[in-house]
């Protein structure tokens, strides 16, 4: 299960819609070994609009929550909102996040490109 979902969020989620916010909170909550490196990355935006965390995850268990913030399109989509940002992701732990300017930018497409992905492969990298 990717998210602890409290009684009544689950409730007024079954009722019908939730806000940005009451999503975010709980992704914070569930998950918040990717919250401090996907805030992390937020918040470390340099003037070109870039930032990066490479640092492989301590466990298993983090590792984990990093997949699971980043595949789910709903949370990775909840978190791009919430600090404003594109986030990349490549292998199991390098995340990048993109000022919306950046987007277009040659850093982004390199980081998102094919040769981008390969060359970020290693041996050490290749159970992830």
């Amino acid at each position: 299960m990717s998210l602890n979902v409290p009684s009544a969020l689950l409730e007024r989620a079954e009722a019908g819609p939730v806000d940005d916010a009451e999503f975010v909170a709980c992704v914070r909550s569930s998950l918040p070994y990717a919250w401090q490196v996907i805030s992390g990355v937020a918040s470390a935006l340099g003037a070109d609009g870039f930032a990066e965390h490479s640092v492989p995850p301590p466990s298993e268990a983090e590792r984990g929550q990093l997949l699971r913030a980043l595949a789910s399109d709903a949370i990775r989509g909840g978190l791009e909102r919430h600090f404003g940002v594109t986030l990349a992701f490549q292998n199991c732990h390098r995340v990048a996040a993109f000022a919306p300017s950046a987007v277009d930018g040659e850093r982004y497409r390199a980081f998102v490109s094919p040769r981008g992905q390969l060359l970020n492969q290693s041996p050490l990298l290749r159970d992830c």
